[in-house]
């Protein structure tokens, strides 16, 4: 899908995104709440899926944006051993959500993606769950 970019926001092809006021954000713009758990979670809620356009700072035309659950893509991870089927979510550093690297969460509700292989750190095959595309796992993506 096409979407509106935030002027202010810069997004590389890859990044993470979310919808803010109809307007896409790289993860590293979203606001950081209490702690990582409660943070994924609520960037679960509004994930939209993968920029495959990059936009530069100032301008605002649409990027085309992945949010499709059957897409499979290879993506950093923390270091640690995945299991196929792991959820996971995007990892942080200081404080912020990173824009390409995700990592295992505790629950469901904060994932954003599934692991499509069995792998130890490094990089891992993942797919994704938008809360706006109705046949995602993501629990914010029901309709009605």
């Amino acid at each position: 899908m096409k979407v509106p970019v935030d002027s202010a926001s810069v997004i590389e092809a890859g990044d993470l995104v979310f919808l803010d006021s109809g307007e896409v954000k790289a993860a590293a713009d979203f606001a950081w709440d209490t702690d990582l758990a409660t943070t994924q979670g609520a960037f679960a809620d509004v994930f939209l899926g993968v920029a495959h356009q990059a936009s530069e700072a100032g301008e605002a035309e649409p990027v085309s944006v992945d949010v499709s659950p059957f897409s499979v893509y290879e993506f950093d991870v923390q270091s640690a051993s995945y299991g196929f089927g792991d959820v996971l979510g995007p990892d942080e550093l200081s404080s912020a959500l990173m824009n390409q690297q995700l990592e295992g969460v505790g629950s469901a509700a904060n994932g954003i993606a599934r692991a499509m292989e069995t792998r130890s750190g490094g990089s891992l095959r993942v797919s994704f769950a938008s809360a706006f595309h109705a046949g995602s796992a993501n629990a914010a993506a029901v309709v009605g």
